[in-house]
């Protein structure tokens, strides 16, 4: 047996269960074990909060979609968007003409002067 854990377990699970599972799966291109991980979320949330089941499922679906958004968005093209966005708009060179200024009026009057 090996020292490491994983993060799975194996459960027995009733062959019609995984049948239903698998069927209910594929529209939604989801894996058997995916689906009942589903299953499992939207029990657990509406046993534990006592949303109805389509509130659960709504819930899901908002934090999926929540999930793939920040999965998908680079943190470059992130910083990158703002940049562009500030450039075109012309916030970007107010903003460095405002530093400029800044940085003049904190600079000693001796150099100023040369």
């Amino acid at each position: 047996m090996s020292s490491s854990s994983s993060a799975f377990s194996s459960v027995k699970l009733p062959a019609h269960l995984v049948r239903q599972a698998r069927e209910a799966a594929q529209p939604q291109r989801r894996s058997v074990a995916g689906q009942i991980e589903y299953w499992a979320t939207l029990g657990r949330i509406a046993e534990e909060t006592g949303l109805t089941v389509q509130e659960a499922r709504e819930a899901i679906a908002r934090y999926d979609a929540a999930a793939r958004h920040a999965e998908v968005v680079d943190p470059v093209d992130a910083i990158e968007a703002r940049f562009l966005a500030a450039e075109s708009s012309g916030r970007l060179a107010q903003a460095v003409r405002d530093t400029v200024l800044d940085n003049r009026s904190k600079a000693p009057a001796a150099r100023r002067a040369a």
